[in-house]
């Protein structure tokens, strides 16, 4: 019954903001969500079934957060939803670090802002994205919750509520992952075609909803269409934050295919095999690398967290910057 009031609840307070969708309409992240925590083995973060209604109906939840309203939710949630790859093809190598990234960009700023203005007004974190800090943040939160599931567990007690921390790092981490599966959210091209358009693709900016929202919920996206394609668990071992990156370039090198699809108007007709092959293969992509994390991160909480010396945030710790005052990872 709590679970269902949250649910419920969580769908009350998303319907008070209808402009608040800016990525895979609720239709497709909560379909990515089911997809991934029904496909969890039986020696991975099961308990997650339980919150499962919760996690699927709050699967929008944090693009509530981008209103303009709430001004300082908004500059701080914006950036977490893209990863406008064109945009930093100077930041090399990625940071592994939110705020080393964000220097990087305001240092290349001030290079360009008076001989390259028209570049310049878009470099800068708002236009480039924050997308894989923001899915680590989570992914390294839901380690944290899931170590106080496995006390709870040992020692014979009431898991509910470390249960439901976890869950709601779930929310977080699975609209994360559930976006970057989606090619708009990889590229500048991200709401209509910018710069050079040699193929006259659309630059209209509804494109990005017409594809999301409109078309998969007029073919009704379901779990079962995607759930046979998603697999055994993959990503068990290596560094996560490259995985992410990987995943993310995967899905923004297919943003031409998406814009070949809309050209011939795909998007229009709901039956469109190529079209809904595409809604499948991405939505597959994304609950299977959601149900990586969710396996992978459960395997981890077993470990007790690593001690660092010295602390990242010690001046004396090789990796330490002094212009974030820590140490990345």
């Amino acid at each position: 019954m709590r679970t269902l009031l949250l649910a419920l609840t969580t769908i009350s307070a998303l319907a008070l903001h209808p402009t608040a969708a800016h990525a895979w309409g609720q239709t497709a992240h909560a379909v990515i969500d089911r997809a991934a925590i029904e496909a969890i083995p039986e020696d991975g973060p099961a308990f997650l079934r339980k919150h499962i209604d919760y996690i699927a109906a709050s699967a929008s939840l944090p693009d509530s957060w981008r209103g303009d309203a709430e001004n300082f939710s908004k500059m701080e949630e914006d950036p977490n939803h893209g990863w406008f790859r064109e945009q930093f093809t100077f930041v090399k190598p990625i940071p592994r670090s939110r705020y080393e990234f964000i220097l990087a960009l305001y240092k290349h700023y001030e290079t360009i802002k008076d001989s390259d203005p028209y570049t310049a007004q878009r470099t800068n974190v708002r236009w480039t994205g924050t997308l894989p800090y923001a899915a680590m943040e989570a992914y390294e939160r839901l380690i944290t919750c899931m170590r106080y599931v496995r006390k709870a567990q040992a020692e014979g007690g009431d898991a509910s509520i470390p249960e439901q921390h976890c869950a709601f790092q779930v929310i977080r981490l699975g609209h994360y992952i559930g976006d970057g599966a989606q090619p708009h959210h990889d590229s500048v091209h991200s709401d209509g075609w910018r710069g050079d358009n040699p193929k006259g693709y659309t630059t209209d900016r509804s494109v990005h909803g017409r594809f999301e929202s409109q078309f998969v919920d007029g073919m009704g996206l379901t779990v079962a269409d995607i759930a046979p394609r998603i697999g055994v668990p993959r990503r068990q071992s290596g560094d996560m934050f490259d995985a992410v990156l990987g995943f993310l370039n995967e899905a923004g090198d297919l943003v031409e295919d998406l814009y070949k699809l809309e050209k011939r108007n795909g998007f229009a007709d709901f039956a469109d095999k190529d079209v809904r092959a595409f809604v499948y293969d991405r939505t597959t992509a994304g609950a299977a690398m959601l149900r990586d994390m969710l396996c992978r991160a459960w395997a981890e909480s077993a470990t007790p967290p690593a001690k660092i010396t010295p602390s990242p945030l010690d001046a004396s710790n090789p990796r330490f910057n002094p212009e974030t005052g820590s140490a990345p990872s």
